[in-house]
C-alpha cells in the first residue's frame, strides 16, 4: 500500500533556556518507558505566552502559569501506573507514560496528539498516512486526558483517525457523549447533563428562579451553558443575564469584560445566585475584583473550580457571600497522598513538572500560602530560568496535599485502571511484551466491555462512554477563620436526588433557602402567575385564583380547576370544597308551609264526603250529581292534593315520574267529572230544542268521563316509556348542586298541561252558558269562577316557571297546583256545603220547586210574544210540545211534568197545567 509520511516538527525557540523544545524529547514533560506505553494530556501550564497579538509564524511557544492541581493529576497518572507496575494485574507486563502539557491550548495539544500517532519504534517520529490503520502500530496504545473539553474534543477527533482510546478524567462536555463524532472518547465521569441537571435541581430546590451565568467564551463554556439552559428552563429557572470571558487570559479584553461582568452583577439587585462555568484561573481573576467590588452573592461552582484550594485561600474570600459546588465523587486516594510525602525523594531527570515545582519552591518560598500559590501561578518559565539562579532547593512538606482535589485525582486513577484492565483483558492469550501483539482499536472494543471495581462497587463505562458516577455536593465554609470545602451532600444522577448524611448537613442545605433570588415575589398558595410583558416566564405578577379554581403550591403557574362539578372554591383558594346540596326539604319553613295547606285541602276535601254523605237524600247533594260523582270529584282532588308531597325532599327516580302523572290524570278525571255536570246543568234548563238535541247526543257520563281521562293516561304513558323524568343536578348556583326533577320532554310536559286546559276551556263555555240558571240550583257559575281561577293560575306559572330556578321551583308548581285545586274545589263545592248547613230551610224539595218555578216564570215573561209569526215549523214544534205534555210519559193527574233530562230535581213535583202551558207558549213565542 502506498503511503507518505511526515516529521513532528519541534520548532526553537532559543538555546538558552531549558524549557525550550530543541528536539521532541523535549516536548515531553514526564515520560517512562514499559512494554506498552499510555499518553497523557494535561494542562499542567494555564496559558501560553504569545508576544504578539497573534501569531505569525508556526512556533510553538512557552506557557506560564503553573497549575497545582493539573499537576497532582499528572503524578495521580503516574502514581497509578507505579501501582499498577508493582501489582499482578498485568502478569509481568510494564506500562509506561508519556505526558505532555496542553498549556490549556488546542493547537498545542494537538501537536502532542500528532506524536502519539507517530508509527512505533520510528526514530524520526513519523505518522504515515494510510487508507487503512487496522494494522499500524503507533507510539502508545491509549490517552489519559486532556483537562478541558475544548481540547479533548479536539484531540479526539485527530485520535479517532486511528481509533485510539482516550480516557479523560476532567473533559465533561455533553456533546462528547456523541460516539459518532468521537467514537474513541471514553471518561471516568458523567457528562456535563447530569451536572447541569443538578445544578437546576439544587436552584429550583432552593427556591431561586433568576439567577445570573458566566463561562468562558470557549466550547466547553459554550456546550456547558447550553446545557445549563435547557435544564433551567425544564425547572422553570430564569437566566437574568450571560456573561462570556475570553477563553485565554492572554486576551486584550479579558480584564475589560470581567469588569463588565461585575457591574452586571452589582447593577442586577434581584439577582442573588451566580453560576460560573469557568476554568480557575478565569474564576481566580472574577473573584479577585468582585471582592473589590464587595460583592455578596450564592455562587454555583462548577467541577472545575469547586473543590480549587488556590480560590478558596483568596483574602477576604468570605465577603463573596456562600460558594456551592459540584465535585466528582472521590474515592480511597490515601495511597496517592502517601505518595506525596515522598515525592521529594523521586528523581527529576525524566519528569520536568516535578523539576519545575522544586524550582517554583525555591522562589517562592519566602512567601504566606496564599502568596506562595500566586507565586507559583504567575511564574513563566522564561521568568523562573532567571528567578532560579543561586536559589536553594527546598521542599515545602504538606502543599501538594493540601491542594489536592479528590474528585480529579480519583477520576484520574479510576482512567489509568480502566486502560489497565483493557490491556489485561487483550493480554490473555498475547504476549504483550511485544508492543505489536495488539492494536489501539482492539484495545478500544475492549474497553467498551471493561468493568473496574472502585470502593467495594463495579463501575463501567455505558453506551456513551461515560461513568455515571456521582457528584459530591460542596460546600465552601468558615472553619476557625479558614474557608474549608466541605461535602454537603451527595447528589446521585440516576435517581436525580440529593442524599445527605445526616440532619445537620440537610440544615446547611435548607439554609440556602433564607436567600431569595427571584425576579417577582413569590406567588403563595390561592394564588397564580400572570405572565407580563417581559420575555422571562419567571417575571410576573401574582393574581388571585378565579372562582371554581385552587393553587395549594407557591409560584404556580396557573390555578387548577376543581376536580368535578360536584367541588367549588372562592377566589383565592387553596383548597376545593365539595358543594352543598340542595332541594325542597322537609324541614324548609315553605315546604311545610305548602304541605299544611295540602293537608288543610285534605281534611277539607273529607270533611266534604263526611256532609255530602251525612245529607245524601237532599236536593242539593242530589242536584250536585248524586253521590257517586261527588265523591269522584272529591277523590281526584284528594289525589292532587296528595300529588304535592312528590315535589318535596330529594327527588328521586320514583318521585319524578310520579308526581306529574299523578297530578295531570287527577286534574284531568276532576275536569272531565265537572264537564259532566256542566253538560247536565245546561241540558236541565235549555228550552231550544236544537241545543237540548245537541246536548242529548254529548251526555254520555261514564263514556266521557272516561274518554276524557284515558286520553290523559295515554299521554303520561308514552310520556314515561319514551321521555322518562329523571334526577338531574343543576349546577347553575356556583356553591350548591341543585338536585330537581328533569321532566325529560318539555314538549310531554306542555301536552299535557294543554290536555288539561283545552279541558277546562270547554267546561268554561258549558258552564258559561248556563250561569243564570235557579241561584240554589246553578252551579255554572261557580264552574265558570272556578275556571277563571284555573286558568290565571296556570298562565301565570308559565313565565314564573321558566324564569325560576334553585330548590324552590318545585315550589311554584306546588302553589298552582294548590291554588287551580282549592279554586275549583271551593267554587264546586263550599257553596252546597254553605247551604247545607246554614240555609237548611232551602235544601227541601218544596223551596227548591218554588225556585225552579220562579225562574220559570221569569223566563217565561222574558220572552218577547209580539211580531212572531209562527211558522210550519214552529206550528209543528208547538204540536211536538202539546203531545209530549198531553201523553202519559209527561202527564199526571192531567198535570204537564217539566223532567229535566238526566237528573231527578222534580220527581213527583207538578206544575200546574195552565202555568206549564203558559211557560210553553211563551218559550214557542220566543222561537
Amino acid at each position: 500500500m502506498a503511503f507518505a509520511s511526515f516529521l513532528i516538527p519541534c520548532f526553537v525557540i532559543g538555546t538558552d533556556i531549558a524549557f525550550s523544545c530543541q528536539n521532541t524529547d523535549d516536548f515531553v514533560g514526564a515520560s517512562s518507558p514499559g512494554d506498552i506505553v499510555i499518553g497523557g494530556l494535561f494542562a499542567v501550564h494555564s496559558e501560553m505566552l504569545h508576544p504578539e497579538e497573534y501569531p505569525i509564524k508556526p512556533v510553538i511557544q512557552n506557557c506560564a502559569g503553573f497549575e497545582i492541581q493539573i499537576f497532582l493529576q499528572t503524578l495521580a497518572m503516574i502514581h497509578a501506573i507505579e501501582t499498577i507496575n508493582n501489582s499482578t494485574l498485568l502478569s509481568g507486563v510494564t506500562l509506561g507514560y508519556e505526558i505532555y502539557d496542553t498549556c490549556a491550548e488546542v493547537t498545542k495539544a494537538m501537536a502532542s496528539a500528532l506524536r502519539f500517532l507517530a508509527k512505533f519504534n520510528s526514530s524520526k517520529d513519523v505518522v504515515e498516512f494510510k487508507c487503512n490503520y487496522s494494522d499500524y502500530v503507533p507510539r502508545i496504545k491509549a490517552v489519559t486526558g486532556a483537562s478541558y473539553s475544548e481540547v479533548s474534543m479536539a484531540v479526539s477527533r485527530l485520535l479517532a483517525l486511528q481509533l485510539i482510546p482516550q480516557v479523560s478524567p476532567a473533559s465533561s462536555a455533553e456533546i462528547l457523549s456523541d460516539k459518532i463524532r468521537f467514537p474513541s472518547f471514553f471518561r471516568t465521569i458523567p457528562s456535563d447533563f447530569h451536572q447541569t441537571r443538578a445544578m437546576a435541581h439544587l436552584i429550583c430546590e432552593s427556591g431561586w428562579n433568576w439567577i445570573g451565568v458566566i463561562a468562558t467564551d470557549d466550547d466547553n463554556g459554550r456546550f456547558a451553558l447550553e446545557s445549563f439552559g435547557v435544564q433551567a428552563m425544564a425547572n422553570n429557572v430564569c437566566i437574568a443575564f450571560k456573561e462570556m470571558l475570553p477563553a485565554y487570559l492572554s486576551d486584550n479584553t479579558f480584564q475589560t469584560k470581567v469588569d463588565h461582568a461585575i457591574e452586571k452583577i452589582v447593577k442586577e439587585t434581584r439577582v442573588n445566585v451566580i453560576v460560573v462555568f469557568m476554568r480557575q484561573f478565569h474564576v481566580l481573576k472574577l473573584f479577585k475584583k468582585a471582592v473589590e467590588r464587595n460583592v455578596n452573592k450564592i455562587w454555583i461552582a462548577s467541577d472545575n473550580w469547586s473543590a480549587a484550594v488556590k480560590i478558596s485561600t483568596i483574602p477576604n474570600i468570605r465577603q463573596l457571600g456562600t460558594i456551592v459546588g459540584f465535585g466528582f465523587k472521590s474515592g480511597d486516594i490515601s495511597t496517592f497522598q502517601d505518595f506525596l510525602r515522598n515525592l521529594h525523594e523521586k528523581p527529576t531527570d525524566n519528569n520536568k513538572f516535578l523539576h519545575e515545582y522544586i524550582m517554583l519552591l525555591s522562589v517562592c518560598a519566602h512567601l504566606e500560602y496564599h502568596d506562595f500559590q500566586m507565586c507559583i501561578s504567575n511564574q513563566s518559565q522564561d521568568d523562573l530560568l532567571q528567578n532560579v539562579e543561586n536559589k536553594h532547593q527546598i521542599w515545602r512538606d504538606g502543599f501538594l496535599n493540601a491542594n489536592i482535589e479528590p474528585g480529579f485525582i480519583h477520576s484520574t486513577i479510576l482512567a489509568v485502571y480502566a486502560i489497565a484492565h483493557a490491556i489485561k483483558g487483550q493480554c490473555k492469550d498475547r504476549n504483550c511484551k511485544d508492543p505489536s501483539a495488539f492494536t489501539p482499536w482492539e484495545l478500544l472494543e475492549e474497553l467498551k466491555k471493561v468493568t473496574v471495581i472502585d470502593d467495594d462497587k463495579e463501575i463501567k463505562f455505558d453506551s456513551n462512554g461515560d461513568m455515571s458516577t456521582s457528584y459530591d455536593v460542596l460546600l465552601w465554609k468558615e472553619i476557625d477563620g479558614h474557608v474549608e470545602i466541605t461535602t454537603m451532600a451527595e447528589y446521585d444522577p440516576e435517581k436525580g436526588d440529593f442524599i445527605f448524611e445526616d440532619e445537620e448537613k440537610k440544615k446547611e442545605f435548607l439554609d440556602l433557602k433564607k436567600v431569595q433570588s427571584t425576579c417577582s415575589q413569590h406567588c403563595r398558595p390561592g394564588q397564580m402567575k400572570k405572565v407580563t410583558e417581559s420575555p422571562h416566564t419567571c417575571c410576573y405578577e401574582c393574581v388571585y385564583c378565579p372562582e371554581n379554581h385552587y393553587s395549594n403550591q407557591t409560584d404556580m403557574d396557573y390555578c387548577y380547576r376543581c376536580n368535578n362539578k360536584t367541588y367549588w372554591a372562592p377566589a383565592n383558594s387553596t383548597t376545593c370544597y365539595r358543594k352543598t346540596i340542595h332541594f325542597l326539604a322537609w324541614t324548609d319553613w315553605f315546604a311545610i308551609f305548602l304541605l299544611l295547606l295540602s293537608a288543610f285541602g285534605v281534611v277539607l276535601v273529607l270533611s266534604i264526603s263526611v256532609i255530602f254523605t251525612r245529607n245524601l237524600n237532599t236536593p242539593v247533594v242530589k242536584a250536585s250529581g248524586g253521590l257517586t260523582v261527588c265523591y269522584i270529584i272529591l277523590f281526584s282532588h284528594f289525589l292532587i292534593f296528595l300529588s304535592t308531597v312528590f315535589f318535596v325532599d330529594e327527588p328521586t327516580e320514583f318521585k319524578c315520574k310520579t308526581r306529574q302523572a299523578l297530578f295531570g290524570i287527577s286534574f284531568a278525571l276532576c275536569i272531565s267529572c265537572i264537564l259532566i255536570k256542566s253538560l247536565k246543568i245546561l241540558l236541565a234548563f235549555s228550552f231550544d230544542p236544537k241545543l237540548q238535541n245537541f246536548l242529548k247526543c254529548l251526555y254520555k257520563p261514564v263514556p266521557t268521563v272516561v274518554t276524557c281521562t284515558g286520553i290523559q293516561v295515554i299521554i303520561c304513558t308514552f310520556w314515561l316509556i319514551f321521555r322518562t323524568p329523571f334526577v338531574k343536578q343543576n349546577f347553575s348556583i356556583p356553591r350548591a348542586i341543585i338536585l330537581e326533577c328533569n321532566e325529560g320532554s318539555i314538549v310531554a310536559f306542555g301536552i299535557m298541561l294543554g290536555y288539561i286546559a283545552a279541558l277546562a276551556f270547554i267546561c268554561f263555555i258549558f258552564a258559561f252558558k248556563g250561569r243564570k240558571l235557579p241561584e240554589n240550583y246553578n252551579e255554572a257559575k261557580f264552574i265558570t269562577f272556578g275556571m277563571l281561577i284555573y286558568f290565571i293560575a296556570w298562565i301565570v306559572f308559565i313565565p314564573v316557571y321558566a324564569t325560576t330556578f334553585g330548590k324552590y321551583l318545585p315550589a311554584v308548581e306546588i302553589i298552582v297546583v294548590l291554588i287551580s285545586n282549592y279554586g275549583i274545589l271551593c267554587c264546586t263545592f263550599l257553596p252546597k256545603c254553605y247551604i247545607i248547613i246554614y240555609k237548611q230551610e232551602t235544601n227541601t224539595k218544596s223551596a227548591f220547586l218554588k225556585t225552579i218555578y220562579t225562574y220559570s216564570s221569569k223566563s217565561a215573561g222574558s220572552v218577547a210574544v209580539s211580531q212572531i209569526s209562527l211558522d210550519s215549523k214552529s206550528s209543528s214544534s208547538r204540536a211536538t210540545i202539546s203531545d209530549s205534555c198531553k201523553s202519559e210519559k209527561n202527564s199526571v193527574n192531567g198535570n204537564c211534568h217539566f223532567q229535566v233530562p238526566g237528573q231527578r230535581l222534580i220527581k213527583g213535583e207538578v206544575l200546574p197545567k195552565n202555568t206549564a202551558r203558559t211557560v210553553a207558549r211563551k218559550r214557542l213565542s220566543s222561537i
